[in-house]
């Protein structure tokens, strides 16, 4: 019997669950585990605020990633095996996957950490496999306080989502995010990513402005031919005319709170795929609305761990 790893997205439920006074038994059916994960999760990470025991999705997952990383050492594999693995990473597969879908082939039994220990003996020895890896940046500080951007009164935010949104069962409840190119350029791009199957949509912007933006956002919902029930944005002052959004589609607008991105965890984790491609910086002036079908396209037929390794088009079809 597999154990699988609860994802930061679960331990998000978990938290948000928990503040509602929803109780394990609750939790384990909402995210489809067992409820002595859930109770394991939940005594295990939890931790003192004050003098009260409570339970924080950022810290748990802190904890975990602790715990992965002082975990012993796999064995070595054999020189045609790592070929293998090498061959798969540079498709720009995560070694995560690698490791994974090798398992499933029943090819090779390996874990994503001894992939990780491989790149980087090649990276000391001089190689360039660590160019495969997606791009890893430095935590920022995040600077709690008073919205700087444009506020928008009336706006619905993401506590009036339905429950539903939460589960991820049922289709058509997507986030939506801009990613920026380089800082000199007003060119970039503005993401969607389904909640239940984790299918993204990518459209090319001229610039972030709500024209621009609403066109843009419009035109990949009526094109698409998907489910759209709901959007949950990020403030960026771009999506201050969502009414139009929701005249034009019929879909409803809900915004995170602010300084609060793991309320959009889907759109953020896919957000950082397409820096693979894109890296912080870089211009995207001369890339095309083609081009980023394409890269949609690649991240759509990707396995994804929380999908039992299917892929976004495969879990989309099964919903």
């Amino acid at each position: 019997m597999t154990y699988n790893q609860l994802t930061l997205e679960e331990r998000y439920t978990i938290s948000r669950l928990r503040m509602s006074g929803v109780g394990v038994a609750g939790i384990a059916q909402v995210l489809g585990r067992h409820r002595s994960t859930i109770h394991r999760e939940v005594v295990r990470n939890s931790t003192f605020r004050g003098e009260r025991k409570t339970y924080c999705s950022s810290k748990a997952q802190e904890r975990c990633n602790g715990r992965l990383r002082r975990s012993r050492r796999g064995r070595q594999h054999a020189d045609w095996q790592y070929e293998r693995i090498e061959t798969l990473l540079k498709q720009q597969w995560s070694p995560q996957q690698v490791a994974s879908t090798l398992k499933k082939q029943g090819e090779i039994a390996i874990s994503h950490q001894t992939i990780y220990r491989h790149v980087r003996r090649d990276w000391k020895a001089g190689g360039q496999l660590y160019r495969q890896l997606r791009h890893r940046y430095k935590r920022r500080k995040r600077h709690y306080g008073l919205e700087r951007r444009g506020r928008l009164s009336g706006k619905r935010m993401i506590d009036e989502r339905p429950a539903e949104v939460e589960t991820r069962q049922q289709p058509g409840h997507w986030e939506i995010d801009t990613v920026t190119g380089a800082s000199w350029e007003k060119d970039c791009i503005v993401t969607m990513v389904e909640r239940t199957s984790g299918y993204v949509l990518i459209g090319k912007l001229p610039n972030r402005t709500t024209q621009a933006t609403n066109q843009r956002i419009i035109a990949l919902i009526q094109n698409s031919g998907l489910p759209f029930l709901t959007l949950t944005s990020d403030n960026g002052t771009e999506f201050h005319r969502y009414p139009e959004i929701e005249a034009a589609t019929g879909v409803t607008v809900y915004f995170a709170r602010p300084h609060h991105p793991w309320e959009r965890g889907s759109n953020e984790n896919t957000n950082g795929l397409i820096r693979q491609y894109s890296p912080k910086g870089q211009s995207m002036a001369n890339l095309t609305q083609k081009h980023w079908n394409a890269i949609a396209h690649k991240l759509n037929t990707r396995p994804r761990k929380r999908h039992g390794y299917d892929t976004p088009n495969q879990r989309l079809l099964k919903c």
